[in-house]
């Protein structure tokens, strides 16, 4: 499971330090999406591989599986941390996610979320966490 938030930078060349505890986790190689909500989602091997079932499995007659398969699966890239623990992010990944200089990577179960600092910000607001937290219910927690 992967936690915690971390506040970092990324370079002229699109290089981005990995958390240690996110590369313990990660492996020596990993997968970079396009994500929800305007962030890039990150998995371990294992983990993107049962999303791949998932997404194998929905019906190609069906326009929104194709879409969503699209998607998550046009826009992935296999990544790999250098010796200093950075990571190489696509262009294509830091235009869809809109990612500058600052970023937040945000550890959330079984991925890791990269934001673009004020996208973060303004998204992640949690005034209205109990009325939220009520409406949870519903879904066993």
């Amino acid at each position: 499971m992967f936690k915690g938030e971390y506040s970092h930078t990324i370079d002229a060349k699109g290089r981005l330090i990995m958390p240690s505890k996110f590369r313990e986790q990660l492996g020596d190689e990993f997968v970079v999406t396009k994500g929800l909500d305007g962030c890039l989602f990150v998995y371990d091997n294992s983990e993107w591989a049962a999303f791949e079932e998932k997404l194998k499995a929905l019906p190609l007659t069906n326009q929104n599986a194709r879409k969503i398969s699209r998607f998550f699966l046009a826009g992935a890239s296999d990544c790999e941390a250098d010796r200093q623990g950075r990571i190489l992010i696509p262009a294509v990944l830091r235009d869809f996610a809109n990612l500058e200089k600052e970023v937040i990577l945000a550890g959330v179960g079984s991925r890791i979320e990269i934001w673009n600092r004020k996208l973060w910000e303004e998204k992640n607001v949690y005034d209205d966490m109990e009325e939220i937290a009520e409406n949870m219910e519903g879904l066993g927690i």
